[in-house]
C-alpha cells in the first residue's frame, strides 16, 4: 500500500484522495448512522451505505462500514449483559445459521454487480419494507410456522447482507411478526446483527472489497459511530420509542429513495 507521511505520519492513499469536503461529510454521515441505531437498534449499515455512497464509489462506502457495524453491534448485543445475548443465541440460532452462510457466499458476488444494480438491490426492498411499516401493516407469523419462515427470510436478510451490507430491515419486520418484546428484540437484533456482522468483516476480506487500501477509511470511521452510538443509547433510554421509529422509518424511505433515483439515473 502507498503511502505519503505528512506531518511524520503515514496516510494511506485512500484517505489523501478524499477532500475535507468528503472526509466531514463521511464523518457526519456515520455519527448520524450511530445515533440512529443506538436509539432503535439497526439501520446503521443502511444509513452509512445510502449516505455515502451518495459521495464516493459504492463499493468503497460497502468497504467503509465494516468496522464500525462490527463494533456498534457488538456493543449492542452486550449491552444488557452476556447472559442475555446467549439466551437470544439459542433461541435464534436457526436464524442465525443461514442469515452467516448467506452473508458470506453474498458477499463473493459484491466485484461482479454493476454500480447501478447494487443500488436498486438495496434501495428497492429498504423502500418497500418501510413503507409498510409506515402504514402500519403488520405481518403476523404464527408459532407453528416459525421454524420455515425463520430459513426463508433468513436467507432474503442475509443475500442483502451480503451484497449491501444491511440485513436489519427484514430482520426487524420479522422479530415484529413474532411479537417479540421489546427488550428482548434489542438484545436479538443485537446479537444477530454482531455475528452477521462479524461474518460480513471476513467474507469481505475473502472478497477483496476489505483491504489494506480500505481498512484505513473504515478504522477512521469508528469513533463518530461510537459517539454517534453514545447518544443514541440516550434517547434510547429517554424517548418515545414508537415516535422515534417512525421518525427513522421516514429516513430510510428518503435514503432508499435516493438510492433508487441512483440506479436510473
Amino acid at each position: 500500500m502507498k503511502q505519503v507521511r505528512r506531518k511524520g505520519v503515514a496516510l494511506p492513499d485512500i484517505l489523501l484522495n478524499l477532500t475535507p469536503f468528503l472526509l466531514v461529510a463521511a464523518i457526519g454521515i456515520t455519527v448520524m448512522a450511530g445515533i440512529i441505531k443506538g436509539a432503535v437498534g439497526f439501520a446503521m449499515p443502511l444509513v452509512m451505505v445510502s449516505g455515502l455512497s451518495s459521495i464516493m464509489d459504492p463499493k468503497l462506502a460497502l468497504a467503509a462500514i465494516i468496522l464500525p457495524v462490527v463494533m456498534s453491534n457488538g456493543w449492542q448485543t452486550f449491552r444488557q449483559g452476556v447472559g442475555a445475548a446467549w439466551g437470544a443465541i439459542k433461541d435464534f440460532r436457526r436464524y442465525l445459521i443461514v442469515v452467516c452462510l448467506a452473508i458470506f457466499l453474498a458477499a463473493q458476488t459484491v466485484s461482479l454487480i454493476p454500480d447501478k444494480v447494487f443500488y436498486a438491490v438495496l434501495g428497492v426492498p429498504v423502500v418497500g419494507l418501510s413503507v409498510l411499516q409506515l402504514l402500519g401493516l403488520k405481518f403476523h407469523i404464527k408459532p407453528e410456522n416459525r421454524n420455515r419462515s425463520e430459513w426463508g427470510i433468513g436467507l432474503i436478510s442475509g443475500i442483502l447482507g451480503g451484497i449491501a451490507g444491511t440485513w436489519g430491515p427484514t430482520t426487524v419486520l420479522y422479530l415484529m411478526a413474532i411479537d417479540t418484546p421489546k427488550a428482548k428484540q434489542m438484545v436479538v437484533q443485537g446479537v444477530i446483527y454482531g455475528l452477521g456482522s462479524v461474518t460480513l468483516f471476513f467474507a469481505h476480506i475473502q472478497s477483496g472489497i476489505l483491504n489494506r487500501e480500505t481498512a484505513p477509511l473504515s478504522a477512521l470511521l469508528l469513533i463518530p459511530a461510537a459517539i454517534g452510538m453514545v447518544i443514541g443509547f440516550r434517547l434510547q433510554d429517554r424517548m418515545d420509542q414508537a415516535l422515534f421509529r417512525k421518525v427513522t422509518l421516514v429516513i430510510l424511505v428518503v435514503a432508499g429513495l435516493n438510492l433508487i433515483r441512483k440506479a436510473f439515473i
